[in-house]
């Protein structure tokens, strides 16, 4: 055997076959991200001369010794399984369950239909790809098949061969498998026998058939996120076993009326999350007294919860985010003896949080209502609570209470955008090693920030943004290695620029804006260095003097450009709720702007409104990433860097209230996803470039700067023209040119566009349509409006807005 593997033994008679199986190997990213089970080498305490029937995940026929069963789930396997593998040759085999490791992403093999015995098959999250092949369908004993992989296909001539070839099959598992191609009636055909069925996101067009809600025996039917999934959920075809019922995210019809509730009376678990409810009378779902877990969400219903909900004794989970509820909680809800998980957030809810009369909380999120008052007293004695979300909207008072340490399995505190007031307990920064999220941003908390950071935290997310925090900034976060967005902006931190900052290796985002910040930016001192940052917003500060060249270096994230169109989130995984995505309010133009989620793809560097001297740093050139730079009110000097032409990516470009000469570069002409610009207030001369974008913007863009001729500005330039663009020299990946004087312009292939506005889902209006015109109007109207704001040591000419 190689280096490779491992024995894999099972007895055959009176023997042991040697068989080779995966290496072991530490569990990959995504298994160590969304799933939390106990994970172990079974294989590795495999030794071969022993009795293979106890060894860990295999079980023996007491009789023959011969293998019916190998567990192998959560054994960190990795590798390809090959046809050839002697796995294939353990013929007695009843059970075989290979789920939660990683192959590799290689195909199931066409060998798994030689196990002629086989009774339930188990490959499911194991980073399988490619076709489910048709061999499948030969495991005719097959009781249930759970094969779900989101990277395996399934095409029409397989399924329909499991379809009609397992008559045997109770339950069925084909989660996230591509079936796009695959009929609904198809099936029609499945087993009477079937008591579950779950197709979780695979992709299902078409009708489903009405039949199978009437299965005999069916009692679990799960179909989420099928959104081409239509048809009809009412009480002419409906099973009175079902016990658990999904059909989030399909357009399924689903009519809540008498007869159909009469005969859902077994039902235990029921999620209608974003679906296509008729006949809204949601009070009859207090009939179903078996409940334990019930999800409404994002289904645009409204007036009060129903009083009839006072009869799920039994209930367990309760989703109703992302609603209309109005009116207060009911009182009952706070006495639900057993219930774990509540979840009402983004409602129109008033009032008191009323106390909880039993302490079996695990999640909680009251968010995004209209609450105020104290923060109930009884949520610090929910000891297994895990998720504490309370923020946005809710004019919550008081003081943050130290009893809220007690919670030592608290993994999410979000109290942001309340009315709290007094000091930040100091025990948050070290009662718990597993808090990943602590925002306690937009109160009022005063104080100094006296948070000492163990080793060994898991925080990723910290925000206490938008508060009257004074002091310094605490050295013990270099103790947060996880951390991946930092916010202490709109403070009354009086500190120098915390260099220390540069060491945490995760760190995505650092706010620091509008506190009181002084002395120098410095070089990197360490390899790496804010290697990762893709937003830096230190403004509104009292920073000075030149910008060092190694840091333009260090910002390695704004160097490329991310298309990945995802969102900045916790790792964390809770189920059935939504996942916590990070947020972060940042200036544009001088209005403050709250995105809700970032985008992965977003890049921003602003170091306006603070006292930097010199010339720009050509290398600035090199942060080809960059969506958004704003070096406004400052005291730069020389010329505008013609570096700046290679930022295509760059949407924004704020330049002005400096002490900038010379011509404007025309190199800029081609940023073409280039919506503001904003030169104005400086010492500019010579004619205004024309073209492409340039010919978007009017004379606000360039007001302030007498030299300046040519549209959009009133002033005709002596000879007419503005000076035509040069010849293309410039190299794609060749940053020599930053260094030289003679630095070239690269081509843009790309057409001419208003970019996508950052692409991320924001709370302000203005981001809602997407339409770059009106926006551009309206933010430069309100920049009108505040041209009068100044900063200190304005007197300077050209040095600030007048």
């Amino acid at each position: 055997m190689g280096t490779n593997s491992v024995p894999l033994a099972a007895p055959i008679g009176a023997t042991c076959l040697a068989l080779v199986f995966c290496k072991t190997k530490r569990s990959p990213f995504w298994f160590a991200r969304n799933y939390q089970y106990d994970q172990y080498p079974k294989t590795e305490s495999w030794k071969e001369g022993t009795d293979c029937c106890l060894w860990d995940g295999v079980t023996c026929d007491l009789k023959t010794g011969q293998v019916t069963e190998l567990d192998l789930s959560f054994s960190m396997l990795h590798g390809t399984l090959h046809s050839n593998n002697s796995l294939f040759s353990l013929h007695h085999l009843q059970k075989l369950v290979l789920s939660y490791n990683d192959f590799n992403f290689s195909n199931i093999s066409s060998q798994f239909g030689q196990f002629s015995n086989l009774m339930h098959l188990n490959l499911t999250h194991s980073n399988f790809a490619g076709q489910v092949p048709s061999e499948i369908s030969h495991l005719s004993k097959l009781v249930s098949l759970d094969i779900s992989n989101k990277h395996l296909s399934l095409e029409t001539f397989s399924f329909d061969k499991i379809v009609q070839n397992l008559t045997k099959l109770r339950v069925l598992y084909l989660d996230y498998i591509h079936m796009s191609l695959v009929a609904p009636n198809s099936l029609t055909n499945l087993s009477s026998s079937l008591t579950l069925l779950s197709l979780v996101g695979c992709g299902l067009q078409g009708e489903f058939p009405s039949n199978i809600f009437l299965l005999p025996n069916l009692d679990s039917l799960i179909l989420r996120d099928n959104e081409g999934l239509t048809g009809s959920f009412s009480s002419s075809n409906v099973s009175n076993v079902l016990w658990q019922l999904d059909l989030s995210d399909t357009r399924i019809s689903v009519y809540l009326e008498n007869d159909f509730i009469s005969k859902l009376k077994s039902l235990e678990y029921i999620w209608l999350r974003n679906c296509d409810i008729r006949r809204t009378n949601v009070a009859l779902l207090g009939n179903l007294t078996q409940l334990r877990m019930l999800d409404l969400s994002h289904n645009n219903l409204s007036g009060e919860i129903p009083s009839s909900f006072e009869n799920l004794s039994n209930l367990q989970s309760l989703y109703l985010f992302s609603n209309l509820f109005n009116g207060t909680i009911p009182s009952f809800l706070f006495a639900l003896p057993s219930l774990g998980y509540l979840d009402l957030h983004n409602n129109h809810f008033i009032g008191h949080i009323s106390e909880f009369q039993h302490n079996s909380l695990e999640y909680l999120d009251l968010s995004n209502n209209h609450f105020h008052g104290p923060v109930p007293s009884s949520i610090f004695k929910q000891e297994y609570l895990e998720v504490l979300i309370l923020a946005s909207h809710n004019k919550l008072t008081g003081e943050i209470s130290y009893s809220i340490c007690k919670l030592k399995y608290l993994e999410i505190l979000d109290l942001s955008n309340n009315s709290l007031s007094g000091s930040i307990p100091q025990c948050l920064s070290n009662f718990s090693n597993t808090l990943s999220i602590l925002h306690l941003g937009m109160n009022n908390l005063q104080g100094t920030i006296s948070l000492a950071f163990s080793e060994g935290n898991s925080l990723g997310y910290l925000s206490l943004n938008d508060n009257e925090l004074e002091g310094e900034i605490p050295s013990s976060i270099i103790n947060c290695t996880m951390l991946e967005v930092l916010n202490l902006g709109n403070n009354k931190i009086k500190d120098t620029f915390p260099h220390f900052l540069e060491r945490l290796p995760k760190l995505q985002v650092l706010v620091l804006k509008s506190n009181k910040l002084q002395g120098f930016v410095k070089d990197p001192t360490t390899d790496n260095s804010f290697s990762k940052l893709q937003i830096f917003d230190i403004s509104s500060n009292n920073l000075s003097g030149p910008l060092p060249t190694g840091f333009f270096n260090s910002l390695e994230a704004m160097m490329t450009s991310n298309q990945n169109m995802i969102y900045m989130t916790s790792n964390n995984y809770y189920g059935f709720a939504d996942i916590y995505a990070y947020s972060v309010e940042m200036t544009w133009k001088g209005l403050k702007i709250e995105f809700v989620k970032i985008q992965s793809i977003l890049r921003v560097l602003d170091l306006s409104s603070n006292s930097f001297t010199g010339e720009i740093p050509k290398l600035i050139g090199k942060l080809k990433g960059l969506q958004r730079l704003n070096l406004s009110h400052n005291y730069f000097t020389g010329h505008i860097q013609s570096s700046l032409g290679i930022l295509t990516n760059l949407e924004s470009l704020d330049l002005s209230s400096n002490l900038f000469t010379g011509r404007i570069p025309v190199q800029l002409v081609d940023l073409t996803f280039l919506q503001v610009l904003d030169l104005s207030h400086n010492r500019l001369e010579g004619p205004i470039p024309k073209g492409k974008q340039f010919n978007t913007f009017d004379h606000r863009s360039f007001e302030g700067n007498s030299g300046l001729c040519g549209f959009p500005m009133p002033e005709e330039c002596s000879n007419g023209e503005a000076p035509p663009l040069p010849p293309s020299n410039f190299i794609a990946g060749d940053d020599s040119t930053l260094l030289e004087d003679g630095f070239g312009w690269k081509a843009v292939a790309i057409g001419y566009g208003c970019g996508f506005m950052f692409g991320v889902i924001m709370r302000y209006v203005v981001f809602k349509t997407r339409r770059p015109a009106w926006f551009l109007k309206m933010v430069e109207d309100q920049w009108s409006l505040n041209a009068s704001r100044t900063k200190k040591n304005a007197s300077r000419n050209g040095a600030r807005r007048k």
